[in-house]
């Protein structure tokens, strides 16, 4: 039966900065399942979880040891590549093989005549050889002929009348889920309004590891695969499992170390799908990886955007209306995350926006961290220092009195105590003598993820096996692409049964154990965390109840604290001994993940500020300092948390001032598709960076966690140009901020 329980939620500590704010905690009532656990509240006294914890596969990752799927070479591995189109609009007339299917060490050839590609990258044939050498032979030896045709490439090109349709339908088309409210009588009754275009650039998602798998039949013919992917139990798609002819039940796919997705590996791709062909035909383990210019055609990337903003308030900075019309290219898909959610934190009473996707001559885009939010912060936020120095009012005031998140109210105050907004804001910006400029600027982030009760294959569970020795191990098919999963179920099991986190063996990554969450959409941790625990406090009640038949009382009498069980009479006893009661074959018990409690704390808050120097002379932007303030509801491991607050700033500058994917307008392939060419921020780039969490039980699951990755680089590039903006008085409206664009800002305010 269900039960109700009362506690404290919200934020953890920060007293100082929180006096001041109302509703930064609150009581509330919730009915949980009879089988989960008791939910932690702010007042909650924790041993492990919210301290400093090293990753449990750090010794793997520094050593070398760590697998990855590009590691797997079994006996007989054989060696898959693609052959692709290097135009971005053509149809393929021929492709002759007949020198590859010639070729010695050649095992199969695959050609794909009379398609047509709609963007470089496009796959036209493939082959599989005995070795890497025979198989760059074999690829170079293919011959393509093409009909060339004209291309749409660029978001601009596609959106003009008379522009070579990519599909059969309107390249450009509007994305609104419902019709926007008109705000022409907002506009025409605010006191001020101000109005700017934003654009920002396709950012490649530039995965350390590649895309694709290693595909290997067994002798009873079922099939693992070693795959490069952030959702091992959703990775075997349809298609896959045709190429391959065998059931979902016959397939096994294990990740046990990724390098990184972002958001572009979800399910088994064109390339993975031709790997298992291969895999069948040949009946020898096959190996596909992309290349690196691969990973940048078609890997997958972040829309652009062109995206004209209108904001109208009152003169004492209240905000009235927000009006826009965005545009940005999804490639061939012309859908779902080509919009900008420009149009969330701040209280806005009307929001009237119009969002177009546009199909244009190039690969996919896919969900890249934070999907819509980066570009759609940076002209928000930029919107809003252009409002309020038309007004002449110091832009966090103008923040502080539109936000009416409480925990957000916390975090810019101690986002500015820590930048020191008092003394480095520029009251008139571009004020500084001499060529280098120094400015502060400041962007808020949110998110909305507490975790879901149901993955790929159903039902989220948890296996938690416990030896006679006290030994103790959690099972599940979720895969950790680098985020700190593994250390997180640590923690929390290790929490609920008094042992330390080193002493949780965590077995993860592989589609033989209970059904998981896909990585993506900072789901992961609130998905798995509290299923861990549950886990977790089945097996601990199982050992209470061997220990109350031996101890002779009811189940209920027997506690335990601090991995110590305890009933009355002065009975007592420590985990590790206790568990010499389980049988010689151990104990299993699993957990299952519950569907989340509802919270005043709807969605994760956060805010971050930024110090630039820009020299004028050259036009470089040089950040100097971020202060990064975020909450992810209950923080389990405060050193994992900041790993991603690092990662999501760096990813946010580098996105500010670096990455662009150059396209050949003629002709529609990418011309920067290599590390040298793809500028990506380097560790010479790196600021300092002060990461401040803000701890906070959101009240959604038993343990009140909530995601991190993506709200940690939604607001950076945002504070960045702000901070531009405050140093040289002239905002920078393209992104990336280059030394050109930078140049040429300051030529328009002279001008």
């Amino acid at each position: 039966m269900p039960r109700e329980v009362t506690y404290k939620v919200g934020l953890i500590g920060h007293e100082q900065h929180a006096k001041d704010v109302e509703g930064t905690t609150q009581d509330i009532t919730v009915q949980i399942h009879e089988l989960d656990a008791e939910p932690w509240g702010v007042d909650t006294k924790l041993e492990h979880v919210g301290t400093e914890v090293p990753r449990v596969d750090g010794a793997l990752k520094a050593t070398g040891a760590a697998k990855y799927s590009y590691d797997m070479q079994p006996p007989g591995l054989t060696f898959a590549g693609l052959v692709y189109s290097p135009h971005a609009h053509a149809q393929v007339t021929a492709v002759d093989a007949s020198a590859a299917k010639a070729m010695k060490g050649v095992l199969a050839v695959k050609t794909m005549e009379g398609q047509r590609a709609t963007y470089p990258g496009k796959i036209v044939a493939a082959v599989c050889a005995e070795s890497e050498a025979i198989l760059d032979d074999a690829l170079a030896s293919i011959r393509v002929t093409y009909d060339v045709r004209p291309v749409a490439a660029v978001t601009e090109d596609a959106m003009k009348e008379g522009a070579p349709q990519v599909t059969g339908r309107k390249n450009v088309r509007s994305i609104n889920r419902r019709q926007p409210p008109d705000a022409s009588k907002a506009f025409t009754e605010a006191e001020v309004a101000v109005q700017a275009d934003y654009r920002t650039a396709v950012q490649t998602h530039s995965c350390l590891e590649p895309h694709g798998c290693m595909v290997m039949f067994e002798a009873d013919g079922s099939v693992t695969v070693y795959a490069s992917t952030q959702a091992t139990a959703g990775f075997a798609s349809r298609r896959f499992l045709q190429a391959l002819g065998v059931p979902r039940s016959q397939v096994r796919v294990i990740t046990q170390h990724m390098g990184g997705g972002f958001g572009s590996k979800f399910g088994a791709m064109e390339w993975d799908a031709l790997c298992a062909e291969f895999a069948r035909e040949t009946r020898r383990p096959v190996r596909m990886m992309l290349s690196r210019r691969m990973e940048h055609l078609v890997g997958g990337n972040r829309p652009d955007s062109i995206q004209a903003m209108e904001l109208a308030g009152t003169r004492d900075g209240r905000f009235l209306a927000l009006r826009g019309r965005t545009h940005g290219t999804y490639g061939n898909a012309a859908g779902g995350g080509a919009g900008a959610a420009n149009t969330a934190v701040y209280r806005i009473p009307v929001t009237e926006m119009h969002q177009n996707a546009v199909a244009t001559f190039s690969a996919r885009g896919a969900a890249f961290r934070a999907p819509r939010h980066p570009q759609g912060f940076y002209a928000l936020e930029s919107i809003i220092d252009r409002y309020a120095g038309e007004i002449g009012m110091d832009a966090l005031a103008v923040r502080l009195k539109n936000d009416p998140h409480p925990i957000r109210q916390v975090q810019w105050r101690i986002g500015a105590e820590r930048i020191g907004w008092k003394e480095n804001r520029r009251a008139k910006a571009g004020s500084d003598k001499g060529v280098i400029k120094r400015g502060v600027g400041c962007a808020a982030s949110r998110w909305g993820q507490a975790g879901r009760h149901m993955g790929f294959g159903g039902a989220v569970k948890v296996n938690c096996l416990v030896e006679r020795d006290g030994s103790v191990a959690i099972e599940s098919c979720v895969q950790d692409l680098g985020t700190g999963t593994r250390t997180l179920m640590a923690i929390i099991a290790a929490e609920e049964l008094g042992l330390t986190p080193t002493q949780v063996d965590v077995r993860i990554g592989d589609t033989r154990y209970p059904p998981g969450p896909g990585s993506g959409g900072s789901t992961t941790a609130p998905t798995i965390g509290p299923v861990t625990r549950n886990a977790a406090l089945r097996a601990r009640e199982a050992i209470g109840a061997l220990l109350a038949a031996e101890w002779g009382v009811a189940d209920h009498e027997v506690g335990f604290a601090r991995g110590t069980f305890s009933a009355p009479g002065g009975k007592s006893t420590t985990w590790a001994k206790a568990c010499s009661l389980v049988g010689p074959e151990g104990l299993r018990v699993q957990g299952e993940r519950r569907r989340n409690w509802s919270s005043p704390f709807r969605e994760t808050a956060g805010c971050q500020f930024a110090q630039v120097a820009v020299d004028t002379e050259t036009g470089v932007i040089t950040v100097e300092k971020v202060v990064a303030v975020h909450d992810a509801g209950r923080i389990v491991d405060t050193m994992t948390a900041r790993s991603q607050v690092n990662g999501g700033v760096i990813q946010g500058i580098s996105y500010a001032l670096y990455e662009e994917k150059h396209l050949d307008r003629a002709g529609g392939d990418m011309v920067n598709p290599t590390f040298d060419t793809y500028r990506i921020m380097g560790i010479q780039d790196c600021p300092a960076i002060d990461v401040v969490l803000t701890s906070v039980a959101s009240g959604y699951n038993n343990p009140g966690m909530m995601g991190l990755g993506e709200p940690a680089t939604v607001p950076t590039a945002g504070a960045v140009a702000n901070a531009v903006y405050n140093a040289i008085g002239v905002q920078v409206t393209e992104l990336p901020m280059t030394p050109a664009r930078v140049l040429a800002a300051l030529e328009r305010r002279q001008g």
